[in-house]
């Protein structure tokens, strides 16, 4: 009797046993894997423009709540307290009023240059926004200055306690600003080129223009309790 041969059918895979270019799991036309993106499409780490906007204004509201808590502390204190004693505000605040209204004026000017892709003067009235932002805290260390030459200081009465609080918390959360302002500055050539990166300027333009309205608010208060 003949001996049989069996010979398996051919493979239809490429060398090596693998799959042809263009024949894997993921379809026709794709040699990536089921979770590489394509050229073009956006990183799925990446948060939708909404998620940053919710985020700042939670921020927002947090901050809002802090003030409001300090206000009612500073009535409170203010009725009750028989050392309270009316301090005068530096007059540099009203000119610190003006420096940051103008830098929110400026923020909108570079926003509005970068709408219309002028480059070269988003960055430039960013650093000028920037610049008024330091001028601000630098202006804000100088009031300190003069009440401590009038021998008024943080623990002198109740009422300049809290002039030092209110003026030195709204300080730190405008420091924050300023960094942002640096970021943007720095990232200036990638956020010029790559539209969905704009919404770092939208969000700090959010929460500048909320420190600019926060300062008026205690300027005002200030100038009726103190």
């Amino acid at each position: 009797m003949d001996s049989t041969v069996l010979t398996p059918p051919a493979s239809k895979r490429g060398h090596g046993g693998y799959p042809p270019p263009g024949k894997g799991n993921d379809g026709p036309g794709r040699s990536g894997g089921s979770n590489g993106g394509g050229r073009g499409q956006p990183s799925q780490g990446s948060l939708p423009p909404g998620a940053y906007r919710i985020a700042i204004w939670i921020g927002i509201v947090s901050i809002s709540v802090l003030f409001l808590a300090l206000t009612a502390a500073m009535m409170v204190r203010a009725e009750i307290s028989a050392e309270w004693v009316h301090t005068k505000i530096p007059s540099i605040l009203y000119f610190n009023t003006l420096v940051l209204a103008l830098s929110s004026l400026t923020l909108e000017l570079s926003r509005r240059a970068l709408r219309k892709e002028a480059g070269q003067r988003f960055i430039g009235w960013l650093l000028t926004t920037t610049a008024l932002g330091i001028t601000f805290i630098a202006c804000q260390l100088f009031a300190w200055r003069e009440l401590a030459a009038r021998g008024i200081y943080v623990t002198t009465n109740p009422s300049s306690s809290f002039f030092y609080v209110l003026t030195a918390a709204h300080g730190i959360h405008l420091l924050g600003g300023i960094l942002a302002l640096f970021y943007l500055v720095l990232r200036s050539r990638k956020i010029i080129a790559i539209p969905p990166k704009r919404i770092a300027v939208h969000i700090t333009a959010i929460y500048w223009h909320f420190m600019d309205v926060l300062w008026i608010y205690i300027l005002i208060l200030l100038k009726v309790k103190l």
